[in-house]
């Protein structure tokens, strides 16, 4: 507590005043976290203090409050990159990133625990920096650091506000941050060097070396490329849940089934809430697992036993895949390529379609999603070809997050479809009575195809990679249909 106000004070996060009048001071509250390595030991006890910023009244206290913060799918294409051309990825902490942030409103807190003698002096805090709690702390933060890393000679993506980007000469810097945390990466050790001594200039940089553990993601490197897992969260989950001792299983999800809510309610709906909610995170590294939790979220409002089943079943499908990861290839020709699927009427609840689709970056898995459609489909054609205007959005914003990272792909991008009928409505656009009801953002696939950024191609159902995202699987199609995808296991099972 003395080291985290001694850094507060030292910070001028704020002065000690009497207070104005017409003015109420919000609270704080001190808050105590054990920070663990990568492997579970506890790295150290930290406490941190925190206003209490639900008592801020909007257009007083704050105004604006929302802060970007780096997407995964920027973080998996950034260790791509990394892992084809054998950079090294570095890791940086800011210390006490929030306090960095100036503010412009009038603010003013109560003493904190241990600042007795202020108390006794009837004096407040009037806030001068942000603090952790304060609605708009993230916010000021982010424009603190936008602004700082911009005046280095960084250019801010417009496809992710979270990447910079540095080209000089030949010589190319790439920096990602999420909140307090950032890696740099790129091709001059000199540019890297430098960037880290300009931001200990501005801020206090804690480095972390080379990349490990980032965002509960565990990170490896070898010549072959990068290997990224969660297989520590997974163990927590499965710990949690009380299925160490459990028999594994093969898929995540019962062959066939359809999830209603037709069962018995649950009693205590909040475990099947945290359980879904810690497997929706695991999905960040586990695609295989992605089409189940998917359908398990569509409960959450009125989970049922027959619900709370079928997530522990995923459960146990993690203690026999608990190693399991998504690898980035050292050998990789940076060609997009993506492959879109769609059930038809799967949803026994709305009849609703579920979109599947997985992008590739030469032969890393970069991006997929499992989603069920907004509307109903009149036939399996129309459910595909929606499906396929979803993959396209996801190739034409990649197409212009990979060109900040140093990637112009004047090459088309293939998007394979298992449906002709789909096909051929992408590829000829006239309307008639079986399309004509299609809604126009729909259209969106044919505007790419002719202005020649994507290629569509006929796959057949049996190498449809996309078809692990609509639908559960058995054995026989489900496992050789993951490894295809790149998912694999560099640990020993537990």
């Amino acid at each position: 507590m003395s080291s985290e106000l001694q850094a507060l004070q030292a910070n001028g996060t704020w002065s000690l005043v009497p207070l104005s009048a017409g003015k109420s001071p919000i609270g704080c509250k001190w808050v105590f976290k054990i920070k663990h390595h990568s492997d579970g030991s506890i790295e150290r006890y930290k406490a941190r203090l925190v206003a209490k910023g639900f008592t801020q009244l909007e257009g007083i206290d704050y105004q604006d409050t929302f802060s970007p913060t780096a997407k995964i799918i920027s973080v998996r294409c950034l260790l791509a990159l990394a892992a084809s051309n054998g950079w090294s990825i570095h890791q940086l902490d800011v210390n006490n990133a929030f306090l960095h942030g100036d503010l412009s409103e009038e603010i003013y807190m109560s003493p904190p625990p241990g600042l007795r003698r202020q108390r006794e002096d009837n004096l407040v805090c009037r806030l001068h920096k942000s603090l952790y709690g304060l609605k708009q702390a993230s916010q000021q933060w982010f424009a603190k650091f936008s602004e700082a890393i911009c005046s280095a000679g960084y250019v801010q993506s417009q496809a992710d506000y979270s990447l910079f980007t540095r080209k000089q000469g030949k010589s190319f810097t790439a920096l990602l941050i999420y909140v307090d945390d950032i890696l740099i990466t790129g091709n001059d050790s000199d540019s890297i060097v430098a960037t880290k001594q300009f931001l200990h200039s501005n801020f206090r940089i804690k480095e972390l070396g080379n990349l490990k553990y980032f965002l509960g993601i565990e990170v490896s490197n070898s010549k072959n490329g990068i290997f990224i897992s969660q297989r520590k969260y997974a163990l927590e989950i499965i710990t949690d849940a009380g299925l160490l001792g459990a028999a594994p299983i093969d898929t995540p999800m019962e062959r066939g089934l359809k999830l209603s809510d037709k069962s018995d309610l649950l009693k205590d709906s909040s475990q099947h809430r945290r359980l879904v909610g810690r497997l929706i995170y695991l999905t960040v590294s586990r695609p295989d697992i992605t089409y189940a939790v998917h359908v398990l979220s569509r409960f959450m409002h009125q989970p049922r036993k027959l619900h709370m089943e079928a997530a522990l079943r995923v459960v146990r499908y993690l203690k026999g895949a608990l190693g399991k990861g998504l690898f980035f290839s050292s050998n990789s020709n940076f060609k997009l390529r993506a492959y879109c699927d769609s059930d038809w009427a799967g949803c026994p609840l709305t009849r609703r379609s579920t979109t599947g689709y997985c992008v590739f970056l030469g032969p890393s898995l970069i991006s997929w999603r499992s989603k069920r459609q907004k509307t109903v489909s009149l036939s399996s054609a129309e459910a595909e070809y929606r499906a396929m205007t979803g993959a396209c959005c996801e190739l034409t914003w990649l197409r212009y997050l990979l060109k900040d990272l140093g990637l112009s792909h004047d090459e088309p991008a293939l998007l394979y479809c298992d449906n002709k009928a789909a096909l051929h409505i992408a590829a000829n656009p006239v309307f008639h009575e079986r399309t004509r009801h299609i809604e126009m953002d729909c259209h969106y696939i044919r505007d790419k195809i002719q202005d020649g950024s994507v290629i569509t191609k006929y796959v057949n159902s049996a190498h449809q990679l996309a078809d692990v995202l609509t639908k559960p699987l058995g054995k026989e199609f489900f496992v050789p249909m993951v490894h295809k995808l790149g998912v694999q296991d560099v640990h020993s099972p537990t």
